[in-house]
């Protein structure tokens, strides 16, 4: 049951990253070309899903316990960190460079364009080096 409603969540993900034309890069570039061909309509795209997702954390939040799990499952690590400050920097570089991040470039995985078939490998490529430097001294705050 668990993978029926996760495989709803992400088709649902999927269809809005669509509809919304965040699945293009050229939205995404466009949005951060603030000096060029600005289109602020990706601010309203994630305007829109932190109201979502502020209101339904809230009405979940007040159940004893989620729907298809024992507990919940939330992180205890909090601090801004080292590690957190230069993934985000990294995260936030290769947005800019491709117009990609992650769920979006799945999603436009399947229409074939060229730029997606070189970004989602070298993706997967970037999270393995990215584990890898976890075990580094510098990565993990020391």
């Amino acid at each position: 049951m668990r993978g029926l409603f996760g495989f709803a969540a992400g088709l649902v993900f999927g269809i809005g990253l669509i509809v919304s034309g965040m699945a293009d890069p050229a939205k995404v570039l466009n949005f951060l070309d603030i000096f060029g061909s600005w289109d602020p309509s990706l601010a309203f795209v994630m305007g829109g899903a932190s109201l979502t997702a502020f209101v339904g954390y809230r009405l979940v939040w007040i159940r004893p316990k989620p729907l298809l799990m024992p507990d919940f499952q939330i992180p205890d690590k909090t601090r801004i960190d080292r590690p957190l400050l230069t993934g985000a920097a990294i995260f936030g570089i290769g947005w800019g460079i491709g117009g990609f991040c992650p769920g979006p470039a799945w999603t436009a995985l399947p229409m074939a364009a060229p730029g997606t078939l070189v970004f989602v490998p070298l993706m997967l490529v970037g999270i393995l080096i990215g584990r890898r430097m976890q075990d580094l001294p510098f990565f993990k705050g020391e």
